[in-house]
């Protein structure tokens, strides 16, 4: 069923009805010359300038498109009021493999669709694309983060966004086990690509046994060859979540990781990962805490990313990024404590958190 303009009805209720929605503006962009089918969905201005960074995705339908760019852009508002940023939130998402249909001529186009939005919405990497690809999105557009050092960027936001994630283990294990150490703890990562190998040397420097897996054989052999000791492989993420003696699951890959299946077989006491929208949906978040299992909100522990590509238009400076994503540990406990007070899981005390910094916000705006 599609609506008088032909987009899917159900993206369209989603965008004005649901609680999923309330999107301030979603653009649709196309380039027939270089073969660009993009959408920036902008969730919130209210906080500052909307950021959120570019999935490349050979997405099965354009409305699977329009859903993703609509999920991630609203999570990005609540990622970047938590992260404490001067920042709504917002993303895009390319439509096409990244490996086959990525070009110069495709990325200076998007670069334009970005530009023509004057400054409402910056962009940065994600899920295909990279700090090489934001140097060419940037010779059309100025508001690109993530660009390479050589070109006045930061260069590679994943060092961060492990570093956080790791930070938000550590304040899980103080609150769960009344230590921040993770020496000697079994972590398993799903996903070992641009942030999941930061965190692998995070996790092995402080003596944590950690347990790989990725859909890409040669991810894992690079760091089971890179740590002959301590690393160690399994085949799927069906085989990591039912590992024996498991105290965290990191999902460090693409989202959707706690569902209906999943949550019942997860041998660990904690979920604590990088990968967004890791709860299919919000009921998961009962299941985890039904079962015992401490859930660190994905959008708060993996904003180490985020901190540094903001920083980056203020004039990058890397120990200032660091010392920002160190206090995840601190907000992480913040929410457990809330969590517990109000007698809620962790990702609604987080929520209530980010939603009451963005009313603050938007009633100042208005009362001016």
């Amino acid at each position: 069923m599609t609506d008088v303009t032909g987009a899917p009805a159900d993206v369209l209720h989603t965008l004005f009805h649901s609680d999923q929605g309330g999107h301030e503006q979603v653009v649709l962009c196309q380039d027939r010359a270089s073969g660009l089918k993009a959408v920036i969905a902008i969730h919130s201005t209210a906080l500052g300038p909307a950021l959120g960074g570019t999935r490349f995705y050979p997405y099965a339908t354009e409305s699977e498109a329009v859903a993703d760019a609509l999920n991630l852009a609203r999570g990005m508002s609540y990622k970047n009021a938590m992260a404490g940023l001067d920042h709504g939130g917002g993303k895009a998402v390319i439509i096409g493999h990244p490996e086959r249909d990525k070009t110069e001529e495709l990325l200076l186009a998007y670069g334009r669709m970005v530009a023509s939005l004057g400054g409402r919405y910056v962009t940065a990497c994600d899920v295909g694309t990279y700090v090489a690809d934001m140097d060419v999105v940037a010779r059309e557009c100025r508001w690109t983060t993530g660009r390479s050092p050589e070109n006045g960027g930061a260069g590679d936001s994943s060092v961060l966004t492990a570093f956080g994630v790791y930070q938000g283990m550590r304040a899980s294990a103080q609150h769960l086990w009344g230590d921040p150490s993770l020496r000697g703890r079994k972590v398993g990562i799903a996903g070992v690509g641009k942030v999941g190998h930061h965190l692998v040397k995070h996790l092995r420097d402080e003596g944590a046994e950690v347990v790989i897996t990725d859909v890409r054989v040669d991810a894992v052999q690079r760091i089971v060859e890179q740590y002959p000791v301590g690393v160690t492989a399994v085949a799927t993420t069906e085989d990591l979540i039912r590992v024996e003696g498991l105290d965290i699951y990191a999902p460090c890959a693409l989202g959707g990781a706690l569902n209906d299946d999943s949550v019942p077989v997860l041998t660990a006491r904690v979920v604590c990962g990088a990968a967004n929208n890791q709860l299919a949906h919000p009921g998961v978040e009962k299941d985890l805490a039904d079962r015992g299992i401490l859930y660190a909100p994905d959008y708060v522990v993996n904003a180490g990313g985020v901190i540094q590509v903001a920083d980056e238009l203020h004039g990058f400076d890397f120990d200032r990024c660091r010392a920002k994503a160190a206090k995840i540990f601190d907000t992480t406990l913040a929410i457990f404590a809330r969590a517990k007070e109000d007698g809620i899981p962790p990702a609604a005390a987080a929520d209530r958190i980010a939603e009451q910094r963005m009313a603050d916000a938007r009633a100042t705006l208005v009362a001016h």
